[in-house]
Formats: C-alpha cells, structure tokens, sequence
C-alpha cells in the first residue's frame, strides 16, 4: 500500500509540473510573413505622402502671377486708345493739354449708370466751359452704348471696351461682364488728378467739376433732363 500511495504521490507531481510548463511557455510570435504583410499598408501611406508635393506645386503655378494695376494720384495715365460707340477711336495721349474725366460703369441704361450719365448730362455746359473732356466705360457693345445715348440724350461719348481698359486702369470687373463704379479724373498733364473707388450716381457729376476745379452749375440752371 505505501509502494502504491509512492507512486500516485509521483505522478501527481508530474502532472502537476506539466500544467505549469503549459501556463509559462510564451505565446508563439508572428511569422516573418504577417509582420511583413501588416507593414505594407503602413509603408504605402509612407510613401504616397510624397506624391501629393507635386499635386500642390502644380496648384501653385496656375494662380494668376499677374497683379492686377493699382493707379494712385500722380501716376501718369494709361497709354490706352478708346474704340467709341460710333467707330471712332481717340487715344489718351491725344487729350494731353485737357482735363479728362474716365468713368467706369456697370452696365447701360440700369437705375445707378442712368442716374450717374444723367447728373453728368445735366452739368454739361459746366464740363463743356470747363474744356473737361468726359468717356464712360463699360464692357457692353457699340450697339447697347448708342442706343443708351440715344434714349437718355447723353451729350458724350461711350467706350466700347474688351476689358483692355479696364485692365489698363485696374478697374476689378464682377461676372466677367460688369466693372466696378470707379472714376478716374486726368489732369493736363496727363497724370491722375483724382481717384474716385467709392461712387455717388447722385452726387458725383458735381463731385468730377469741383476737383477739376469748376464750380457746377445751381440747380436751377443745369439743363434740363432729356426724355
């Protein structure tokens, strides 16, 4: 019986060292193959960050590189021509000796640019004694600026333009189609007198003769309103 107790004692041992063998034994690690595997995705993002530096350079490059002009007071005027609503054409250059008014508008015959043309027909005996020589510029064709004049019996001419002058004096045009209200007065020298980028339709045929320094006419006796 002791020989038999001896020998369960021994085995229980044995199983009992088994059972501890089992809970330490490291876990196994991942093959070469899976680590392999699992690192691809991560050496791909590694590598495609670079790819995107392109991508932005070439964003880069096709920003406008031209800055747009920005006359001041005292600059001398643009060396532009004007191509007028009867065909005609007049070159700034060719005005030098005068006082040139060149206002910019939106588009003929709207509530604002029929108010503005029309203050500036009402004060016109004022620019003629004056010698203020006078040109509103818009994007609108010969056709659209004749029968503005025609309609509103505007006593000078329009500019008929294709976004050179515009450009030419950096005035920004909205929707491809409508510049700014921005009028620039040009002084017998032929440099830029007076810039005006805030515009009152209103106001602004008396605001033109009193920096080309002409008093306009009283109220009473500006011409009276064609049409």
């Amino acid at each position: 019986m002791m020989h038999d107790k001896w020998i369960l004692g021994f085995i229980a041992a044995l199983c009992t060292s088994a059972v501890a063998c089992q809970k330490t034994e490291p876990a196994p690690t991942e093959s070469p193959d899976s680590v392999t595997q699992s690192a691809k995705p991560a050496e791909s993002a590694a590598t495609a960050a670079p790819a995107a530096a392109p991508a932005t350079a070439q964003a880069d490059t096709a920003k406008p590189t031209t800055a747009t002009t920005q006359l001041a007071v005292g600059d001398a005027a643009p060396p532009v021509t004007f191509k007028l609503q009867d065909g005609k054409s007049v070159s700034l250059a060719s005005l030098q000796g005068k006082q040139v008014a060149v206002y910019f508008y939106p588009k003929d015959d709207t509530p604002g640019c029929t108010v503005e043309a029309q203050g500036i027909r009402d004060q016109w005996t004022a620019f003629e004694k004056a010698g203020v020589q006078v040109y509103g510029v818009s994007l609108q064709d010969a056709a659209s600026h004749t029968a503005f004049i025609e309609k509103h019996k505007l006593p000078f001419d329009l500019v008929v333009d294709d976004g050179s002058v515009t450009k030419s004096f950096g005035v920004p045009v909205s929707g491809g189609e409508y510049a700014s209200r921005h009028t620039f007065l040009i002084g017998a020298d032929g440099k830029i007198k007076q810039i005006w980028r805030e515009v009152n339709p209103k106001e602004h045929a008396k605001e033109v003769l009193d920096a080309a320094g002409v008093s306009s006419a009283p109220a009473s006796q500006a011409a009276p309103k064609a049409g």
